[in-house]
């Protein structure tokens, strides 16, 4: 698909995120399943449910430029899905499972935040000034729980030192 104008460029980056945001859902969601404890389970069941309201946001982006979704292949999300899977199933350590699906979780929402900022300019490049407020506040969601699941690493890595010292 040729893209001829920055509005055209936006109308990708925005379909892109649709789709990255619904796959994200889904995939936090069975990242969850994956994580034994119960803190690590409901923070990623937390953060699917706010990627489902990030997508309500997403769908009113395109209402407000009178855009429709392209569809697009997505095949790096896929790539994600499946290294994940397969990694996961070769650890066996309960503290090191968590802690892998804590920072594959985290990994996804790096890629979010790189495009939400770029959505956001790309916002305020076509004069969508509206839309560039609902693109900011899916990224201050983002950024919140980069945050959160940071603590949740540090906590979990706290509690088992300490056990460990406990036991010495």
């Amino acid at each position: 698909m040729p893209v001829r104008t920055p509005k055209e460029l936006f109308v990708i980056l925005l379909s892109d995120a649709r789709q990255s945001t619904e796959r994200s859902a889904k995939l936090y969601q069975e990242i969850s399943q994956a994580a034994q404890d119960p803190d690590i389970r409901e923070a990623l069941e937390s953060r699917a449910w706010i990627s489902e309201k990030d997508l309500s946001a997403i769908d009113r982006c395109f209402e407000l430029i009178g855009e429709t979704p392209v569809k697009l292949s997505g095949r790096l999300q896929e790539v994600f899905v499946e290294d994940f899977r397969r990694e996961l199933a070769e650890i066996q350590n309960p503290i090191a499972k968590h802690i892998f699906v804590l920072a594959k979780a985290s990994h996804l929402v790096h890629f979010r935040i790189a495009e939400y900022a770029a959505l956001v300019a790309a916002a305020d490049m076509t004069g969508h000034y509206a839309v560039g407020v609902l693109l900011e506040s899916c990224l201050a969601d983002k950024l919140a729980f980069v945050e959160r699941t940071r603590r949740l690493i540090r906590n979990l890595v706290t509690t088992k030192l300490a056990a460990k010292l406990a036991t010495a």
